[in-house]
């Protein structure tokens, strides 16, 4: 289990705080849906999550310890909104080994199977994919560094209707293995998936009626 204890960030040139006092418990294999308007602070709450920023007040426990920034990082994968703008291989194969002194054929072969992508042409660039292929492309890399915390960030924006229903038979698939939480402005997308949702509004976290 991972949990959030009275999470607060307050950037140095802001104001007011965008967490204020956040507490949150994830359970292994669950998925947690955090919904909010723009600028609500949902994808600052992933970047701290994950270890990418550092909260002024609070702490992250995991499995019952307290655990910094750098263990957060090695504990969580994250996508970001737009995950396919930072690829950085000239083909498929060379984004999935970037990173990598050496990487076995046979790792980067489950990985592709378990996103769905199996089939697909690891000399092609990824800009050749569909947008749902890009985002499947994107869990794959994190899911290489065998994570426990899959943290997607708005994962349907710029999607097709038939390409957010693919998003969501991924995160489904993945939630057998990894606990995962969802960052979206269209909850109700996902309300199938899960029961326990939240709404990050001024700071504030609040769970939603489930």
């Amino acid at each position: 289990m991972l949990e959030l204890e009275n999470i607060t960030y307050q950037p140095q040139t802001g104001r007011k705080k965008v967490l204020d006092n956040i507490n949150l418990k994830i359970n292994e294999n669950e998925i947690i849906l955090i919904c909010g308007n723009s600028g609500s602070g949902k994808t600052t709450l992933l970047e701290v999550i994950s270890g990418l920023t550092n909260p002024q007040r609070g702490r992250i426990i995991w499995k019952n310890q307290i655990i910094n920034s750098r263990k957060r990082r090695w504990l969580c994968g994250m996508v970001f909104q737009f995950p396919e703008r930072f690829f950085l291989g000239a083909t498929i194969g060379k984004e999935l080994k970037f990173g990598y002194k050496s990487i076995k054929d046979i790792r980067i072969r489950n990985v592709l199977k378990k996103v769905g992508l199996s089939t697909i042409n690891l000399t092609a660039p990824p800009d050749k994919l569909s947008g749902g292929q890009q985002r499947r492309l994107a869990v794959a890399v994190q899911l290489l560094r065998n994570p426990n915390i899959i943290l997607l960030d708005e994962p349907t924006a710029g999607l097709d209707w038939s390409m957010k229903n693919d998003v969501k038979e991924l995160i489904l698939g993945l939630s057998s293995e990894n606990s995962i939480i969802v960052v979206t402005h269209e909850p109700e997308l996902f309300q199938d998936l899960t029961s326990k949702k939240f709404l990050l509004t001024e700071g504030k976290l609040e769970i939603l009626g489930g």
